[in-house]
């Protein structure tokens, strides 16, 4: 009896690219290990000729390293260090490159970021920061790995910005052509209400019939008058009134004691975590804050079916709050500037509910509906979105949040 074999896949152009993409990441590896042993023997056979191992010494190995290479001594420097950090205080991460799990880049976010805390702190996240290397694109994981550092330090977080906001300050710093900078070092959510709320004027005032002043020159201007004349009756009356709206998440047992608070953080969208005293502060009933308590087993979920194509603010509030960013790989867009779109096509029977619609930048947007592309939102997942490109390769974005599931009162569940 003859067995029919099946032939093996021939490799096409994007399996060469990933290939060589794998190559380079374990040679980065291979060369970081080159240029530390080239920094130690250099400097032993320094030391052999009685000369110190000072700062000239470090140059005309820096030098060396850049003639060799043909690079800038600049470069040259963050070559030896990156290479002695990896080397010597993260081997885990070189081994990671060195299998091409990870990217040449993210082994050097890694290292930056961990080189930035106390070597204890960084021992502790480096299990978890390398898990993430391996998971995520550059850009989130980037992300992902602040948000990491930060709960680790949350604990410490109120104490911190206590500290931090003693030294909110206002300064001008002179420029040229008659123009200055007005600089405010104020809490973050401030900083970003501020912004959004000038904005969101100055997106009123393009639309007025004869305005040719760009978005920028737009918000400076509303900030002047804001500034200078204390209210807006200058501007058009669809500008008026407009106040911030920011995004605070706070899970709901962190509100309640600050054991919780020190494990799972209230975060604000585009900032990350702020001490549990504003987030309690800013949950008493302000209308310009998006308040969602988050709970581990229950929440809400919204739909208004086929009734009606745009989502309503609700909804597309909490769409925007569970992605962050735009859901396509790698790309760190900020869900407030993407649009909303319906995974299954409206006019091919989608529905504007949660589980159908997700935030994507104008880019993006534009490539899944015209760029060959395959997308949708991965039934039971809690938004998480595949992308299927033109060459069959498959790619999975998990939103930043999970929207737990809505059980309704009736059916003798709690309300959390």
């Amino acid at each position: 009896m003859f067995h029919q074999v099946e032939a093996p896949r021939v490799p096409d152009a994007l399996d060469l690219v990933t290939d060589v993409a794998d190559m380079e990441a374990a040679f980065a590896a291979q060369r970081f290990q080159a240029v530390d042993a080239m920094r130690r023997e250099a400097q032993a056979e320094a030391a052999r000729h009685g000369r110190q191992l000072t700062e000239v010494i470090d140059r005309s190995i820096r030098l060396e390293l850049a003639a060799a290479l043909r690079v800038t001594e600049h470069a040259a420097g963050m070559m030896l260090a990156r290479a002695e950090s990896l080397v010597h205080r993260y081997p885990a991460v070189l081994e990671s490159l060195s299998r091409a799990r990870i990217t040449e880049r993210h082994a050097e976010i890694l290292a930056e970021s961990m080189d930035a805390e106390a070597p204890d702190v960084a021992e502790a996240l480096m299990a978890a920061a390398i898990e993430l290397a391996e998971q995520h694109a550059v850009g989130t994981f980037r992300r992902a790995l602040g948000r990491l550092v930060d709960s680790f330090r949350a604990a410490s977080l109120s104490a911190r910005h206590e500290e931090a906001v003693t030294h909110r300050h206002a300064s001008v710093q002179a420029g040229v052509d008659g123009m200055a900078e007005l600089l405010l070092h104020v809490p973050a959510v401030e900083a970003h209400a501020i912004f959004a709320r000038a904005t969101a004027i100055a997106k009123q005032l393009r639309k007025v019939d004869g305005e040719t002043r760009t978005l920028d020159q737009l918000r400076a201007d509303v900030m002047c008058d804001l500034l200078i004349e204390g209210d807006t009756t200058a501007h058009p009356a669809q500008a008026r009134g407009i106040r911030p709206s920011v995004v605070i998440t706070v899970p709901a047992l962190s509100l309640l004691d600050d054991e919780n608070a020190a494990r799972e953080p209230a975060t604000v969208e585009g900032i990350g975590p702020i001490p549990i005293e504003r987030a309690r502060e800013l949950c008493g009933g302000d209308r310009g804050w998006m308040r969602v308590l988050t709970h581990p087993e229950t929440g809400m979920v919204l739909s208004v079916g086929r009734d009606r194509y745009d989502a309503p603010p609700a909804l597309r509030k909490l769409v925007k709050w569970r992605a962050e960013r735009c859901m396509a790989p790698g790309c760190g867009v900020p869900a407030s500037r993407c649009q909303i779109d319906h995974n299954l096509a409206w006019e091919h029977g989608g529905h504007t509910a949660l589980w159908n619609e997700s935030p994507f930048c104008q880019g993006h947007h534009t490539v899944k509906h015209h760029g060959g592309w395959t997308v949708r939102q991965i039934p039971g997942s809690g938004g998480a979105i595949e992308w299927v490109s033109p060459a069959r390769r498959r790619y999975v974005v998990q939103p930043e949040r999970r929207v737990p599931v809505f059980r309704p009162a009736d059916q003798g569940d709690p309300p959390f």
